[in-house]
């Protein structure tokens, strides 16, 4: 059975953030609130964690994750960035966004698509997740979490959540909210020349106009 933490929203206990990051250095597998949706995400140093994220959400190796960063800088060093893409990500981090990258060796290939070499990087605008990833000092993993396959997903409570995950996970992170999102991050893909829009989720809005948010100093 998976060890539940009620930790808060805006201002994180940090007994409690550590507690989790110890153990997600041991391999464990989170469920966790995000910006967007409720994902399961693991440390990103750990092989069979990913693995067990994998297994969990059903997904092929060929299915490239996403991972969690706490800043600018940090995509820096997991991904080439060039200037336009700089910009880019500079005008619009942190929020609920995921950019595909051309990954560096940092990035083990577990999570890349094994292909075109690219990896998913977010920089969430979330006090958990950023209180975790500067516990951690190492980015997580990130994916939305599977539903009960007979269920529409914008219908499933959080508790119906915890309830179907119970028992795959190491750890559940309660925010104490109500509610949960279920709308999912806008993808861009930064891989090319120009920016292109793989999936309009949310923030949208944001990036509705791409020209003039690359031109941002």
């Amino acid at each position: 059975m998976a060890t539940h933490y009620v930790i808060h929203p805006e201002t994180p206990q940090a007994r409690k953030v550590e507690q989790v990051h110890l153990a997600l250095q041991n391999g464990a597998v989170m469920l966790y609130p995000t910006d967007t949706v409720y994902a399961i995400g693991c440390d990103l140093r750990v092989k069979g964690a990913i693995e067990r994220v994998r297994q969990i959400k059903r997904l092929a190796n060929e299915k490239p994750l996403t991972f969690l960063c706490p800043s600018l800088s940090n995509i820096a060093s997991y991904a080439y960035v060039n200037d336009s893409a700089y910009k880019l990500i500079r005008h619009l981090i942190p929020g609920p966004y995921t950019f595909l990258l051309p990954a560096t060796k940092l990035v083990p290939k577990l999570v890349t698509n094994p292909k075109r070499k690219t990896t998913g990087i977010r920089v969430p605008d979330h006090a958990i997740c950023q209180a975790l990833l500067r516990s951690l000092d190492n980015p997580f993993i990130s994916t939305s979490a599977p539903t009960p396959p007979e269920r529409d997903p914008r219908q499933v409570s959080k508790q119906e959540l915890f309830d179907f995950l119970e028992k795959l996970v190491d750890i559940v992170i309660d925010d104490g909210l109500p509610l949960m999102g279920y709308q999912v991050s806008s993808v861009l893909d930064l891989t090319g020349d120009e920016p292109v829009v793989i999936r309009k989720g949310l923030g949208w809005e944001e990036i509705d106009d791409l020209p003039s948010a690359i031109e941002v100093g």
